[in-house]
């Protein structure tokens, strides 16, 4: 065994794992990290990145810079044109981000599921503000972004971002070993609501970016703000944004979760399981013939 797969074993082992990512100052140390991660120092950022690969699947190879001034620029770099071919069909929903899926399926009486065993209610994900009635008995999507993977997300469609809710909230990390532990932990952490129609249908649609222990930061394009730790919510921001299918959004200041909901008639697209990697732009669900 290598000393590279050695490491990434030990980690793994879910005890010292929870220990080490949750048992900490999680908020202290998120800030931390943002502050480290912006130092502009390309030999810091060489030797980080250098660090970095020890303990993930690291791959830059269609990352559009090669080169960074710092960490921050690795963690939110852009990709070359054509890295992620979004699929064009109309009919399709597709994956907003690279990720791995998580717990999916149906909605059912207002509550879903984070991990096996481990339920909670999406009103409480939304805040006191939402409400998620047209979600209940539609479909959700939980889309993990490991540390390495590209951070942007994007568009699944045609649509109009109407409403934004920033909800503070803590840091635990979202990984399956602190999903399997920590009840309701979506509900607990930092995380935006954004609240979507789809032009074709008027059909309504739900993005939840929560945020992570060292991952406290969410940049949206169409508001300029950042959402961060500091920023003490819930915070309303009616909008009216238009996307194009497989447009930037924004990022995550390091890598996340993405919760995707959709209203009743939606269906999971063959292949979409728990433990299914995908990349930005592969099919995520499939629209009612009506909307396509």
């Amino acid at each position: 065994m290598t000393v590279k797969n050695a490491w990434r074993s030990l980690l793994m082992q879910e005890d010292l794992n929870f220990l080490l990512t949750n048992r900490v100052p999680r908020i202290a140390l998120t800030r931390l990290m943002g502050w480290f991660s912006r130092i502009r120092s390309p030999w810091l950022a060489r030797a980080s990145i250098a660090v970095w690969r020890l303990f993930t699947e690291l791959d830059l190879s269609d990352a559009r810079p090669q080169r960074y001034e710092s960490l921050h620029a690795c963690f939110t770099r852009e990709l070359l044109p054509g890295a992620r071919p979004v699929d064009p069909d109309p009919a399709i929903l597709t994956s907003p981000c690279d990720a791995i899926v998580g717990a999916c399926g149906r909605v059912v009486q207002g509550q879903l599921y984070q991990a096996k065993g481990m339920d909670y209610r999406m009103a409480e994900l939304f805040g006191p503000s939402q409400d998620a009635k047209d979600f209940d008995g539609g479909t959700y999507v939980t889309l993990r972004l490991t540390s390495a993977m590209y951070h942007r997300f994007h568009a699944p469609h045609d649509l109009r971002v109407e409403h934004v809710t920033y909800l503070w909230g803590d840091t635990w990390n979202v990984n399956p070993i602190a999903l399997k532990r920590v009840q309701g932990l979506f509900c607990r952490n930092e995380r935006a609501v954004l609240r979507c129609r789809l032009e074709q249908g008027g059909h309504a649609l739900a993005l939840v970016p929560v945020a992570a222990v060292l991952v406290a930061s969410i940049r949206l394009h169409f508001l300029d703000v950042l959402m961060h730790l500091r920023w003490q919510g819930p915070n309303e921001m009616p909008c009216d944004a238009p996307h194009t299918k497989g447009q930037e959004m924004g990022w995550f200041q390091h890598g996340s979760t993405i919760i995707v909901f959709a209203p009743p008639g939606f269906e999971l697209c063959v292949g979409v399981a728990e433990g299914t990697r995908l990349r930005m732009g592969m099919p995520l669900m499939r629209v009612p013939p009506q909307a396509s």
